[in-house]
């Protein structure tokens, strides 16, 4: 079977299956982790001369490792992936020695990892390459956020830095690629996660000096955290939501931009010689080009004039929040702002809140005119396809 074919469809049903099963409870092991490792797959196999099968292998492993997540719980995930993915590749007709690798490849995942060949070291080393990378922090908060949502129960954060500290520096690299260009980055997150952890410590020893206000101050925390947890998910929900809107956009972007280039570069040459094609052709253009204009407005930004005065920031009315508020203001008077924020939280969580509703107002017109270009889309495409054929038929014969 065709390798890239059998790649390209695999990815396809990968983006299926995530579309389909949303599941708001997976802020890291998305569809865009999916792609990551993909992409870690890609730069750590530049590395090595891999031979087709093991390269397909390998490749097709990264596309399939985490759909279990899916369906079942994290401790089952893996076998499920594995299964899932055997049971794909049957589908495809794939060979029972290259589904034998990629289920090699997906099992070995499971942590702790024991790969035992190349191409398994290699997605075990792509499926944690951020351990090593800028992006560390922000990734290690997201699985932090999943494990919260699938446990429905709190994980307070020094109990989380100490875990991730144990589990970096248990952690180690199989292949030589990652062992040079990672090691060094994921040293400085180590080093970072530890000095969280002397800062917890410091805070845990002034609290002790008083153990009624340190009880007190766990109970005023409590709501504060919920809210906190409340809009991270609406802002993951919104972000989520954008990019996907964008996505659709592209795709149908890439499609109606082809059309327009097709019908330029060969159905315009024959317009002479075959005058019956003029209508369907208008048809099909218009629909290509009103296409596309509706998903350049989908993803084109709008930019406000970046400022505000100070009788804004103490009648609470603007939100710092937002770039297009402050772009074309003074650090300094931003500075000022923000502190003013900082001291008080009615404004603050007024600003997310404002901030937030901004947001679906954004979305709500994306969407707005991501449907008016998938209608137009799908009519004209119609229409036109008709025209096409009744030209065919009833004009020509």
């Amino acid at each position: 079977m065709d390798g890239i074919k059998l790649i390209l469809e695999t990815a396809a049903h990968v983006r299926g299956l995530f579309q389909e099963h949303k599941d708001i409870s997976l802020p890291y092991h998305s569809i865009k982790h999916t792609e990551d490792v993909v992409a870690a797959v890609e730069r750590i196999s530049g590395y090595y001369t891999l031979n087709e099968l093991d390269y397909l292998a390998v490749k097709l492993g990264a596309w399939l490792h985490d759909v279990g997540y899916l369906f079942t719980s994290e401790e089952e995930h893996v076998q499920k992936s594995a299964e899932l993915a055997d049971a794909f590749l049957a589908s495809k007709g794939a060979l029972p020695e290259l589904r034998a690798r990629v289920e090699e490849c997906i099992l070995a995942t499971h942590v702790p990892q024991e790969p035992k060949s190349l191409p398994a070291q290699i997605l075990c080393d792509a499926d944690l390459f951020h351990l090593g990378t800028k992006d560390f922090l922000l990734k290690n908060e997201q699985v932090r956020q999943e494990a919260e949502l699938r446990t429905e129960r709190q994980i307070q954060e020094e109990v989380w830095t100490r875990a991730s500290i144990q589990f970096l520096e248990r952690h180690g690299y199989h292949t030589d690629f990652c062992k040079q260009a990672l090691q060094e980055g994921k040293k400085q997150n180590l080093e970072s996660l530890q000095q969280q952890e002397h800062t917890f410590v410091a805070g845990a020893e002034v609290k002790e000096e008083d153990t009624q206000k340190k009880d007190k101050k766990k109970k005023d925390k409590k709501p504060e955290r919920g809210i906190e947890t409340m809009f991270r998910i609406m802002s993951n929900n919104q972000i989520r939501l954008s990019d996907m809107a964008d996505s659709k956009a592209q795709i149908l972007l890439t499609i109606s931009s082809i059309i327009v280039s097709l019908l330029v570069s060969v159905v315009f040459r024959k317009l002479e010689e075959e005058p019956r094609l003029i209508i369907p052709t208008i048809i099909l253009t218009l629909t290509s080009l009103v296409t596309v204009v509706f998903t350049i407005l989908v993803t084109l930004p709008k930019l406000t004039q970046g400022r505000f005065s100070q009788e804004d920031i103490k009648q609470k009315r603007a939100n710092l929040l937002f770039f297009g508020s402050y772009h074309n203001m003074p650090v300094d008077e931003y500075e000022w702002a923000i502190k003013q924020v900082m001291d008080d939280p009615d404004y603050l969580y007024g600003s997310l809140i404002r901030d937030h509703y901004n947001l679906g107002v954004v979305l709500e017109r994306k969407y707005r005119k991501l449907r008016v270009a998938y209608i137009v889309f799908m009519f004209g495409f119609i229409v036109s396809v008709a025209s096409f054929i009744v030209a065919h038929l009833v004009i020509g014969g």
